[in-house]
């Protein structure tokens, strides 16, 4: 027996303090586009978004519920770069997310593997915006 030979990560949960705090900073602070946003009753929603033009794996936002789910809002990693915005023009990107009020906790380097420069969510969560080379 065998894995199937089309399989991706489609999702990955990211808890946020609230839905509409969060759905902006990725929409309009990163570009992402919104592919969902239904009530699932209760005061919850399932709301993804990603890249726009992509057809790579979303994040799903989840607003926390109860105390568990709030310690780990941006702390989902312990610290340590969680996630990584992949870009064919770096230095553009880095430029209009900066106009866009994205906190970049260091300047952008230049590294064998490609250009990056770590940011970070509203959250806390670090984030590495990396053109990779060739």
């Amino acid at each position: 027996m065998s894995f199937a030979e089309n399989r991706r990560i489609a999702l990955v949960t990211l808890v946020v303090d609230d839905y509409d705090r969060a759905k902006a900073f990725y929409c309009e602070a990163l570009g992402f586009e919104c592919l969902s946003d239904q009530p699932l009753g209760d005061g919850k929603r399932w709301v993804v978004v990603k890249p726009q033009g992509t057809e790579g794996g979303a994040l799903l936002l989840a607003q926390a519920d109860g105390e568990p789910q709030r310690f780990a809002v941006g702390n989902q990693t312990g610290g340590r770069v969680g996630f990584f915005l992949h870009t064919d023009n770096f230095q553009s990107d880095y430029e209009t997310m900066l106009a866009r009020g994205v906190r970049f906790l260091e300047e952008p380097r230049h590294e064998a593997y490609g250009s990056v420069a770590v940011f970070s969510d509203p959250y806390g969560n670090r984030w590495d915006l990396l053109e990779p080379r060739g």
